[in-house]
């Protein structure tokens, strides 16, 4: 019994495959001002993802790259979907016989892959000569000749892809199942039929084997410029008009120049196959290449390659970061809520083996998190191993830590000051309350939210007051809320009101641990960060004295 198609989760998302007149790129899926989902532009710049994408990034196709970084751009929302893809994940690391056919699979269609857009994208200036590269950017893919070397690699790449799935062990996880049977499926389609061939031709339309009739004579094409019956017809023609020639040229007693005129007439032979193959790519290859881009099942087929390698790239994953690794376990429920066990920062862990991991306790007790503590103490990093665990496991991707537990966010926002960008007529506290209350009134009780600082550019009255009523309104709305804060003051309200756990950097006689422990930090080392960047209260006097 075969199994179900993907359902139409798996396809929510804009196809990697671009329908236009040019490749996508690998970040073409990065979220805009008006265009995003779980992430928007600010967060997800905020959050450094692409630095995240760069390091778990091992997918080997561009299929897979864009897949990937799709995922990380546009997080999907549904726990079974992605309970699915945690499953398929195991199931690569425990049965090394699939995950070494799928990979062998991977690696064979992946040029295929690239002469797939070649086909699609490419320009073909024509001439005699073999068909190759005439300009390596994407932007204008020029090759030589006419289409044909592009069109038998390319339309080979998705008749292997049919063919070698047939041949893969069957899995047992429902994901890799639903994927299979989507090439599966792409095999009885129309357009698989297309590339399969032969296609024949029919006052501009085209017809499969299946659709041709037995008995109509249509004419048939094949990617190749020397066709049989158009070089025999011209070679008899040739033939012919030398026989009349020679005929007519003995009578004269002159036969000999009958010779003469079939060489020059032999240059006609190119260039009758020269326009036959000019029409084939014109009439032919052109527009079955419109076809093929617009079509959702090719779509839908490339997607599945990139699926398949994102899975064998988080495979990879863990085996380049080293240290503990886990699959966060995904649960449902109206109200985010993130525990995770000994987290490391999947960006800045990976280069340093001696990196401080710190616990993550997001749950309904404790969804207002207040962070305090001397600058230089982790806190910011603390904030973005946070997020960036949460998206991780929201992709179904293993997480550097001990052990995870977490509910998908419908929203994670990110706010950091930032001066660089204000509004005209807007100072620095308009525009960052602008971004605040853009977030608040965005967020849900399945929103994570981090705010770096808050109330910035105002008067310490102001921004106690202000402040306090923001994160009290955060807490009753539900959402996971992070605050990075050096007022110990508005701690201190906070915990009149009896809401929050807190958080604070902890510090030894020879620096920052960089871990983050229970209590509110009432301390400075602004001393100590001025006297290591060279700029303490010594520094500056000296600098005087100096000047006279």
């Amino acid at each position: 019994m075969n199994s179900p198609s993907a359902p139409n989760s798996y396809w929510n998302q804009k196809p990697v495959l671009s329908s236009g007149q040019k490749p996508s790129g690998i970040r073409d899926s990065r979220p805009k001002e008006d265009d995003y989902g779980v992430l928007d532009a600010k967060t997800f710049d905020a959050i450094e993802a692409d630095e995240l994408f760069d390091s778990i990034n091992h997918a080997i196709t561009h299929a897979g790259q864009s897949v990937l970084y799709r995922s990380l751009a546009r997080p999907e929302t549904d726990a079974v979907l992605i309970q699915k893809k945690q499953e398929a994940v195991r199931e690569l690391a425990s049965n090394s016989m699939l995950r070494e056919a799928l990979q062998h699979l991977v690696d064979t269609v992946k040029e295929g892959e690239q002469s797939l857009y070649h086909l699609l994208y490419g320009t073909f200036t024509g001439g005699i000569a073999v068909d190759n590269s005439r300009g390596g950017s994407k932007d204008a893919w020029e090759f030589n000749g006419y289409g044909y070397h592009q069109f038998i690699d390319g339309t080979g790449f998705a008749i292997d892809m049919v063919e070698m799935v047939e041949t893969l062990p069957q899995p047992q996880s429902v994901y890799l199942r639903e994927l299979f049977q989507t090439v599966r499926d792409f095999g009885k389609s129309r357009i698989y039929s297309l590339m399969r061939g032969p296609v024949y031709v029919s006052e501009g339309k085209f017809k499969t084997r299946e659709e041709k009739s037995h008995y109509l004579p249509l004419s048939r094409f094949t990617p190749s410029m020397f066709k049989p019956i158009p070089v025999f017809f011209v070679v008899a023609v040739l033939a012919a008009a030398l026989y009349f020639f020679q005929g007519l040229l003995a009578s004269f007693g002159i036969a000999y120049l009958g010779y003469g005129i079939l060489v020059l007439a032999v240059p006609i032979l190119p260039v009758v196959l020269i326009a036959i193959a000019a029409s084939d790519r014109d009439t032919v290859i052109y527009p079955l290449r419109k076809l093929f881009k617009h079509s959702p099942e090719l779509a839908r087929l490339v997607d599945v390659l990139g699926m398949l390698d994102e899975l064998l790239s988080f495979h990879r994953y863990p085996v380049a970061f080293g240290g503990k690794m886990t699959l966060p376990e995904i649960s449902e429920s109206e109200r985010h809520t993130l525990e995770v066990m000994e987290a490391r920062n999947p960006v800045l862990a990976q280069a340093n083996s001696n990196y401080v991991p710190n616990d993550v306790s997001l749950d309904d007790a404790g969804r207002l998190l207040v962070i305090t503590g001397p600058n230089s103490g982790g806190k910011t990093a603390y904030c973005k191993t946070v997020v960036q665990i949460q998206l991780l496991g929201q992709i179904g991707c293993p997480i550097p830590a001990a052990g995870a537990r977490l509910v998908l966010a419908e929203h994670i926002f990110y706010q950091v000051p930032d001066p660089g960008h204000l509004d005209e007529g807007m100072g620095r506290f308009g525009h960052e309350l602008k971004r605040t209350r853009e977030i608040f009134f965005n967020s849900t009780p399945r929103s994570l939210v981090v705010l770096d600082e808050l109330s910035e550019g105002t008067t310490f009255e102001e921004k106690m007051e202000l402040s306090e009523y923001v994160l009290a309104g955060f807490y009753k709305l539900g959402a996971s809320t992070l605050l990075v804060t050096h007022n110990h003051e508005l701690c201190e309200r906070l915990q009149d009101k009896g809401i929050g756990r807190y958080l604070q950097g902890e510090f030894s006689p020879q620096g920052p641990t960089y871990r983050l422990i229970p209590g509110v930090s009432r301390v400075s080392h602004a001393d100590r960060v001025a006297a290591a960047l060279g700029f303490s209260k010594e520094d500056v006097e000296k600098h005087l004295a100096s000047r006279g």
